[in-house]
């Protein structure tokens, strides 16, 4: 399951900005106080991959700030890598809101745009590409960031492979966070030389025109191993020739979907890379997605660290 030495299983490359949130059922309004958290999706990612045993090094750009010293430390606190972090004293680290409300309904602010994040580009390709993991994963989020990042995304896409890693694509439609027409752009280039793809059904009207499984799966390329991830109905998978297996979902109630995907994009990565098979790990990335539903925040739900080490007991050698 380890990785070479110095050599990470996984690097997520993205924002990790700080969240300030009132109580649930709070009203940024009128609430008086704030929760400070560190949230971030491709961060998500990379926590649910280390709580897994594996080895995640998550890549970004934060402002030389105290809120850069915040979400630096919070990486390190879940387990996953900060050399590949980068401070920039130009620019502040980005922050977001956001309400939960008594209904369950959920009001993001972002104040990212300028962000130390936002002006990631292809020159940070190089130290990514040089620390040699196996798997890269790269996000829509971060092309969503503006024209500087989506080169970075692009750069790595067409160099993944040299480095001798997998690459692995979430389209993450934000359409709050704008560029959405280049989100969907760069994604649709990236297929030919995508790995796995992890999506939401939701997500495949705008990048396919369809959203039935048989459907996206003939719009993929054959060789790229996809996931398609449906709420409450679970996920399919595909593993290249292979015939698409539905996984159920394991949630048995919702409390906050935040977070949900990049725990299934997490789970199933690690479980892939361990060994095992494509509907085995799809059930492992199931079940960490139902926890953190069930849970409030994005990290709150995934397994205790002796938990994680028995789902992931006997799945063969690494991939």
């Amino acid at each position: 399951m380890s990785a070479v030495a110095g050599r990470p299983d996984v690097v997520g490359v993205g924002e990790a900005m700080v969240l300030l949130q009132p109580e649930p059922g709070g009203d940024l309004a009128s609430a008086d106080r704030l929760g400070v958290h560190v949230a971030g999706a491709e961060l998500n990612v990379c926590a649910a991959i280390a709580r897994l045993g594996l080895s995640a090094s998550f890549a970004s750009r934060v402002g030389d700030d105290p809120f850069g010293d915040r979400v630096i430390a919070a990486v390190r606190t879940l387990g996953v890598g900060t050399g590949l972090m980068k401070r920039d004293g130009g620019f502040p680290t980005g922050v977001f809101f956001k309400d939960m409300r008594p209904d369950g309904r959920r009001r993001v602010h972002y104040y990212r745009s300028g962000s130390a994040a936002s002006v990631m580009d292809e020159t940070d390709a190089k130290g990514i590409i040089e620390s040699r993991p196996r798997a890269l994963v790269v996000s829509g989020v971060t092309v969503a960031l503006g024209e500087g990042p989506e080169q970075l995304v692009r750069t790595l896409g067409t160099t993944a492979a040299e480095a001798g890693a997998l690459l692995v694509v979430d389209p993450n439609l934000r359409p709050t966070l704008g560029r959405q027409d280049q989100v969907i752009v760069a994604v649709r280039d990236l297929l030919e030389v995508t790995d796995l793809l992890v999506l939401g059904q939701d997500e495949a009207g705008p990048l396919f025109g369809e959203t039935a499984p048989e459907a996206v799966f003939a719009s993929v390329p054959q060789r790229t191993e996809v996931v398609l991830k449906a709420g409450p109905e679970g996920v399919w998978c595909r593993d290249g020739d292979a015939r698409p297996v539905h996984v159920p979902s394991t949630a048995r109630h919702v409390r906050d979907p935040v977070g949900a995907g990049d725990a299934l994009l997490g789970g199933y990565l690690a479980a892939r890379l361990s060994g095992a098979s494509a509907e085995r790990a799809a059930r492992i990335g199931s079940l960490l997605a139902g926890r953190v539903v069930e849970t409030l925040g994005d990290l709150e739900g995934l397994p205790a660290p002796d938990e994680a080490a028995g789902l992931m007991a006997g799945l063969g050698r690494p991939r």
